[in-house]
């Protein structure tokens, strides 16, 4: 996937078991991370290492098509670009949710959080007669 990829609200629900191990990776690198700088400072090369393994888990994220939005390393803020009604938006999900269920503008933050509209979240459907892949949201009804 590329960074302009748009993730369904289905599609990027999905992903959330892969993403849910590398924000778990990235949360404790960084708390890690946060701990060594506060107590030893001067550890330069554990400090390096810690930072290089944090970097590795952030370009793992991004190459999926996702954003790591939490730099205190406490909650595991992840975007996935998404269009909703017509509008890009940030499909938001926060490390301590069991699902994906909100999203929010690209300039609203995580306080602009609206619940994902349910049709959305539904797995879409091949349609018999003609092979195509329709929304649930879709269908005539």
């Amino acid at each position: 996937m590329t960074a302009a990829h748009l993730f369904s609200p289905h599609e990027a629900t999905q992903t959330l078991p892969l993403v849910k191990r590398i924000v778990d990776d990235i949360l404790q690198r960084g708390q890690e991370l946060r701990r060594l700088h506060e107590s030893a400072p001067d550890s330069r090369e554990a400090l390096t290492a810690l930072q290089q393994s944090l970097q590795e888990h952030l370009l793992e994220l991004e190459a999926l098509g996702c954003s790591f939005k939490d730099w205190n390393f406490e909650l595991g803020l992840v975007d996935f670009p998404s269009r909703i009604d017509g509008q890009i938006v940030l499909l938001c999900w926060r490390s301590d949710e069991p699902e994906l269920r909100f999203y929010h503008g690209l300039h609203d933050g995580y306080a602009g959080r609206k619940p994902i509209p349910e049709s959305l979240l539904r797995a879409p459907r091949a349609d018999a007669s003609s092979g195509a892949t329709l929304a649930i949201s879709d269908q005539p009804g």
